[in-house]
């Protein structure tokens, strides 16, 4: 039977506690508190004095929430995958799926970001030249 927040055996006496977990992570505490309050990561494993306890699995996942939050994934669409993730194999294509499709989002705003990019190099150029005597013009 898989561990769960109530189960007191060796994964929860061996894990690493929310301090070491935030730190190895880069995720507050608090925040991983509410991630396993609103399903984003399953109920972790507790010691016998009822402390969370995270094994390398939950930090990999927690790695892989904090990639897709900073991209801008939203916390709900995040715990809709995570939830895919927990319900197994069947699940995989609908995994794909979500992924795709938030790659694609990125996708758009790395493309957004380059044009932006691309016009702040234009600028910088044009000043630059303009240090170096050419003429100041404000359309550029």
């Amino acid at each position: 039977m898989a561990p769960d927040a109530t189960t007191n055996d060796s994964t929860a006496e061996t894990g690493v506690s929310i301090g070491e977990a935030s730190a190895r992570t880069g995720v507050s505490a608090d925040a991983l508190r509410y991630y396993e309050r609103i399903g984003v990561l399953a109920p972790v494993p507790r010691d016998a004095g009822g402390r969370r306890r995270y094994d390398a699995a939950t930090i990999g996942m927690i790695d892989f929430v904090r990639r897709l939050r900073s991209t801008g994934m939203g916390v709900e669409d995040v715990a809709a995958y995570a939830g895919l993730v927990r319900r197994g194999e069947g699940t995989v294509a609908e995994r794909r799926a979500v992924l795709e499709r938030h790659r694609d989002h990125v996708a758009a705003q790395v493309e957004a970001l380059a044009e932006v990019l691309s016009v702040l190099d234009r600028k910088i150029g044009h000043y630059a030249d303009v240090e170096k005597g050419a003429a100041l013009d404000c359309d550029d």
